[in-house]
């Protein structure tokens, strides 16, 4: 596995993003022994950069995660987030960045994790209720403490970014990235690279869409969230097909997996740029892991930079505005 630098921190290029193993997508928390076997197997192969927060389940797959490497904690670089529940009442679904919910996010999170540190502490949403020097401020004394190592944000937007750079130093920003979500690129990344700061791309495979093995929703359960995101739905969802069939055919060109081809892109985006594709069986962390050896010629990319754009928002209206751009 090949490894980079996020800011000051050294992570395998790919990681892996566990929301799925405990919610949100079909088949979430069904299987959690498969899980914790995708997890040891991703140590096995080099991935580093395990990734949850206290919302997903909410906070079962923190326990999830924690059980799966109590026996290998010194292999992983650990991130979780806080600041999508507001511990103090407003419970789950409510941004909540103040520095008193900070801490009692963090304490949960450390327990639950069965760990006495956060390798990579993100605020998971900008919260537009308390200035982001005031988060920060807080992080940073939790940094002093030992507590947290490195501080991260989630889609926060290039102003965001400088002031709360200007506080502490920020280690990566996590926000969506891939070959049909490429936000980031004209305002974000450019900042980032300015500041020295890593960047981290969560649903590198447009949330199973761009691994091609996704035809029809019908197989989705009523809860899962893609039910509710315009990219999959009616004729959004028959548009954005031809992106994937495209490719497909350069998959069937370099002898690899779409899944593989997307993911192989994002990282020829720059070497600042870690992915954390998301799953809960070990053939698809085995399928993802091996994508460093995958090695995409200057047309192919040219031809992937120039894909059909996806039709329709990456999230649903709710969440597209908890996102700066």
């Amino acid at each position: 596995m090949k490894h980079i630098r996020l800011g000051t921190l050294d992570v395998g290029r790919v990681g892996l993003g566990a929301m799925g193993m405990s919610a949100a997508y079909t088949g979430a928390g069904t299987d959690d022994a498969e899980s914790i076997r995708a997890i040891h197997r991703a140590l096995d192969l080099g991935v580093t950069l395990i990734d949850t927060a206290e919302i997903y389940g909410p906070f079962a797959n923190e326990e999830l995660v924690g059980q799966a490497i109590k026996d290998r904690r010194d292999e992983v670089v650990l991130a979780t987030k806080f600041g999508l529940i507001s511990h103090s009442g407003g419970g789950p679904g409510n941004l909540d960045s103040s520095p008193a919910n900070i801490r009692t996010a963090l304490e949960g999170s450390l327990r639950r994790l069965g760990t006495n540190h956060i390798d990579l502490y993100y605020q998971h949403r900008v919260d537009p209720n308390t200035a982001i020097e005031d988060t920060v401020g807080a992080l940073a004394e939790l940094v002093t403490e030992g507590k947290i190592r490195h501080i991260g944000l989630s889609e926060a937007g290039p102003s965001t970014i400088r002031r709360a750079h200007a506080v502490h130093p920020v280690t990566a920003l996590q926000s969506e990235y891939s070959l049909w979500t490429r936000d980031p690129e004209p305002k974000v990344l450019p900042v980032l690279r300015e500041l020295g700061i890593g960047f981290v791309a969560y649903s590198p495979l447009g949330r199973g869409f761009l691994t091609g093995e996704i035809r029809s929703t019908d197989d989705f359960a009523d809860d899962d969230a893609r039910k509710t995101s315009p990219r999959f739905v009616g004729e959004n969802f028959q548009r954005n097909l031809r992106a994937v069939d495209e490719v497909k055919a350069i998959a069937a060109e370099v002898g690899a997996t779409p899944a593989q081809v997307a993911l192989a892109w994002v990282l020829a985006r720059g070497d600042d740029i870690a992915a954390i594709p998301g799953t809960k069986r070990v053939s698809r962390v085995e399928e993802n892991s091996a994508t460093a050896a995958i090695q995409l010629s200057p047309e192919q990319i040219d031809r992937l930079n120039n894909l059909t754009p996806a039709a329709g928002d990456h999230h649903n209206e709710e969440q597209m505005q908890m996102i700066e751009h």
